[in-house]
């Protein structure tokens, strides 16, 4: 068990609500993990005032005002130093690093998907998985590799598809879980309970399930 609790840095890009879960789950005592600086590469985004709201350090580094991601990279970097950042949680953020900067962090950075990676990654993936006849969907937090949306996978959280669902309706549904799954990858990282061998995740003490889950139920609708 480490001493101390573990600095986080969370880079966002918009509204900020799984910024909002990792505030809350943080917010509780006992929870062996503290967010102490905010990161977005947008002016004027939510997420931003999440964080003022909590009285937590936030800075913009807005990426239009940079020849190439390299300097843009650069400067994150030294304010994460500045904030003795020792953990990235990237929280809807549109941005794509560079293998520098990721390596700099390996092992130390994770990030939340909403699909069941290895498939459907990039954007768009709610209505890809629709249109490709899926009966399931969810999200995923993986620690951050070079290649986007690669990674060794801490958690997932399956969402059956519906028949009526569009992009947006399985987004809603997703989004709720991905509120669940990111805080606790988060306080398991900050406990010294998970593991990397090679392209897998061990979590010690963990419970895995048994059930199954149906989708479209094999019960007949009364």
């Amino acid at each position: 068990m480490r001493e101390g609790k573990l600095k986080v840095g969370v880079l966002v890009s918009g509204s900020g609500s799984n910024l909002q879960a990792l505030i809350d789950a943080c917010a509780v005592p006992g929870h062996p993990a503290e967010i102490v600086l905010v990161i977005s590469n947008r002016p004027g985004v939510r997420a931003l005032d999440r964080a003022k709201t909590a009285s937590i350090p936030a800075v913009v580094f807005d990426h239009k005002n940079y020849p190439d991601r390299a300097s843009f990279d650069a400067d994150m970097q030294k304010a994460l130093d500045a904030a003795d950042v020792e953990f990235i949680c990237l929280a809807g953020f549109m941005r794509l690093l560079t293998t520098e900067f990721v390596e700099h962090w390996g092992g130390r950075m994770i990030n939340i998907h909403p699909s069941l990676l290895p498939s459907f990654k990039g954007l768009n993936v709610q209505q890809r998985a629709i249109d490709a006849g899926a009966r399931f969907s969810g999200c995923t937090v993986h620690f951050v590799t070079p290649e986007m949306d690669v990674g060794p996978i801490i958690q997932q959280a399956v969402v059956p598809i519906h028949q009526d669902d569009t992009g947006d309706t399985l987004a809603a549904r997703i989004l709720v879980q991905e509120h669940r799954i990111y805080p606790a990858s988060l306080r398991w990282v900050a406990e010294g309970r998970v593991r990397v061998e090679g392209e897998r995740v061990f979590l010690n003490d963990a419970v895995y399930p048994d059930t199954g889950l149906l989708n479209p139920s094999p019960e007949q609708a009364n």
